[in-house]
């Protein structure tokens, strides 16, 4: 395959991942890394690493894209500062345990693992499963592990811990417009602590392509940041047209869809 081909692919995924991210309200890695799958399938890259490479590249990419996302949340002052800082100690130490377990684990297994999270989230959506909200915030030591927990799940498969942060912070009494503005935040260190770790994992492993540094490939990342962030906007102005109970049940099944594949590949 012909580096320009590979670039067009990188583009079109980038594309379609922001267009998806935009349209049903998630981004990250849930999108990210089955897209990016499918791309180094295409480049024959060795399927030991294939998993790895696309949640360290994931992770990547999330620093970029959800840094205005989070820099709007702290304009409006919607972050919570206080718990983000009692969340931040586990995110980093969870963010390294994750990238660690993962290096650990083939490249199967983690694919299994990765469908087995993708189907609990798609039947969350179906079925509306969320925690009631709350109004007793915890002690920062709870904090604390609440946020390795948080860090490590979102770094050993590659997303930015939303789907996790913000049914935490809505028990703890945190509004809507707080817990997804901090939920924003929370994904910066995740992605900037979670892609180092996967370049220090995968440093020097004999089978990673050419342009890889560690477990990031960086024609995929810059790819994706350059088409991804524009076709979001498009996506957000599909989602005010198209009716929203459809727009979660058809996300929900491709989940599913995408779950499975992992799971009987």
């Amino acid at each position: 395959m012909t580096i320009a081909m590979t670039l067009a692919i990188y583009l079109g995924l980038g594309a379609v991942a922001g267009t998806m991210a935009g349209v049903f309200g998630v981004g990250g890695g849930i999108i990210i890394v089955p897209v990016l799958v499918f791309a180094f399938e295409l480049q024959n890259i060795a399927p030991e690493i294939i998993m790895h490479l696309a949640i360290g590249t994931s992770l990547a990419t999330i620093l970029v894209t959800g840094s205005s996302s989070t820099l709007g949340h702290f304009r409006r002052g919607s972050i919570h500062r206080a718990w983000l800082k009692a969340l931040l100690p586990g995110l980093v130490l969870g963010s390294v345990a994750g990238a660690f377990v993962a290096d650990n684990l083939s490249g199967s297994s983690l694919g299994t693992m990765f469908g087995i999270f993708v189907l609990l989230i798609s039947t969350k959506m179906v079925f509306g499963l969320t925690p009631k909200p709350g109004s007793a915030a915890p002690s920062n030591w709870v904090m604390a592990l609440a946020g390795g927990a948080i860090g490590t799940v979102s770094a050993l498969f590659g997303i930015g811990g939303g789907a996790m942060t913000v049914p935490l912070l809505s028990r703890c009494g945190a509004s809507m417009t707080q817990a997804v503005g901090t939920a924003a935040a929370v994904g910066l260190p995740i992605a900037l602590v979670g892609a180092l770790a996967f370049i220090v994992v995968g440093w020097g492993n004999p089978l990673l392509p050419a342009w890889a540094t560690g477990f990031v490939m960086w024609p995929a990342f810059f790819s994706i940041v350059v088409t991804s962030v524009p076709f979001a906007r498009l996506g957000v102005k599909l989602a005010h047209v198209l009716p929203a109970h459809a727009l979660r049940l058809s996300f929900a099944l491709l989940l599913a869809v995408v779950g499975v594949r992992f799971l009987l590949s």
